[in-house]
């Protein structure tokens, strides 16, 4: 991903780097075990008494903290690869770049330019199936991170370069990940104007146009309106995450489906979509709150697919702007998190309270969608004691109960519900 230009700081990304790309930093940081913070102090200690500068030691416990954080995205592979902390926050899973990589190799793409590669993780997805990738990079000291984390990879190459002045002759594939964040002395700030994004959007669109098979990771939030005409948008959940939404242009994108929601789990891949635009498609009865209460996943939200998952389910919708749905079957679905229906009650602090003391609630989980209740302060309200509860309550068993507050048109409830 190309980066902004680094903020000034007490320690810049490259002097946590630089002291690692030698004989003495690669073998120091591949002779130490898993990070562990109660014993980073000690560590420091003694590697400075063992004769380590104190810029090797720094870069060395930093990238070895990093590569123990690291290891939710990358498994494994995470001892062998160099991560800068900006990098690894915006570095794509390892197993999703695994997906994206598998549409470049089904479209039969002979190279691809992986433009603002980032750490290289989408490059070593490509990498690994044998296809032929160039990686561009802005960011100097990015840009070295993947040229050690692409060295196994004979087909892998790292330019450091402007993603938008790279030549793509010869090259028939395209994978983009914007960098979505400006970098100031305050921290990192999003940005929502995809024509602000580095590359901006339109250039996304122009290779496109030229007949390029294109992939580009755009944050999950992106509004539907900014999603261009003739493109695949497919939202991705990894363990009921909503990571990213990946638009698909030319060959990889997949004929007849405009949008798709992706979750990845215990339970392996599960898919649904849709051929319709955004704002099409079924629409969905409404009815009342019985039976079991289907929470959707965040990318079947994203990708406006309540009303099909709905469908499915042979359920309906408890207001059609609420993406809560009811069905009085219980279904196994990948696609939502159901409860079982107990009871409904208004939206009350003083109801809510008599019902709590009524029922010898000691622990309360809230969920909400559609209504401005904050489930920490309503929580407070109806649990007083519940910091104390623990020691107050020795050898006494709690109750626990699931509250989901919802709003039905005007009327504001809340449902009490059990977790299947």
């Amino acid at each position: 991903m190309p980066h902004s230009p680094q903020a000034p700081n007490a320690t810049a990304p490259q002097d946590q780097i630089a002291p690692l790309l030698t004989t003495e930093g690669w073998e120091l940081l591949a002779s130490l075990g898993p990070y562990r913070e109660s014993e980073s102090l000690a560590l420091n200690s003694s590697l400075r008494k063992a004769g380590h500068s104190p810029e090797l030691v720094s870069a060395v416990l930093t990238q070895s903290r990093l590569r123990t954080r690291a290891e939710a995205k990358f498994g494994e592979f995470a001892r062998q690869l160099l991560f800068t902390q900006a990098g690894l926050e915006q570095a794509t899973r390892l197993a999703v770049a695994a997906r994206h990589a598998e549409r470049f190799a089904a479209a039969g793409t002979s190279h691809v330019a992986d433009l603002g590669c980032g750490l290289g993780a989408d490059s070593m997805a490509l990498a690994s199936l044998d296809i032929p990738v160039t990686a561009v990079e802005f960011d100097e000291t990015t840009a070295a991170c993947a040229t050690i984390n692409l060295m196994p990879f004979p087909h892998a190459s790292v330019v450091h370069a402007d993603a938008t002045s790279v030549p793509l002759d010869g090259i028939d594939g395209v994978w983009l990940d914007p960098a979505r964040r400006t970098t100031s002395t305050s921290g990192t700030t999003r940005i929502w104007d995809p024509e602000e994004f580095s590359p901006p959007l339109s250039f996304v669109e122009s290779l496109a146009a030229s007949g390029k098979s294109v992939g580009v990771k755009m944050g999950p939030g992106m509004p539907h309106d900014s999603v261009p005409a003739g493109c695949e948008a497919q939202w991705v959940s990894v363990g009921g995450d909503v990571t990213e939404v990946t638009l698909w242009f030319n060959k990889v994108a997949r004929p007849g489906i405009r949008r798709a929601a992706l979750l990845l789990g215990p339970r392996g891949a599960a898919e649904i979509t849709s051929a319709e635009d955004f704002g099409a498609g079924p629409v969905p009865d409404i009815g009342p709150v019985d039976g079991y209460l289907y929470e959707p996943d965040g990318a079947v939200i994203r990708a406006g697919l309540v009303a099909d998952l709905a469908l499915r389910l042979g359920g309906h919708l408890l207001d059609e702007h609420i993406a809560y749905i009811c069905a009085p079957e219980l279904a196994d679905t990948p696609f939502a998190r159901a409860y079982k229906v107990l009871e409904t009650m208004p939206l009350n602090v003083k109801v809510l309270k008599a019902w709590v003391k009524a029922q010898g609630i000691t622990t309360l989980e809230i969920k909400k969608r559609g209504v401005s209740t904050t489930p920490e302060e309503l929580r407070k309200q109806l649990l007083p004691g519940a910091s104390k509860s623990k020691s107050a309550a020795k050898g006494k068993p709690g109750k626990a109960a699931t509250l989901v507050l919802t709003r039905i048109g005007d009327e504001r409830t809340a449902v009490v519900v059990e977790p299947v």
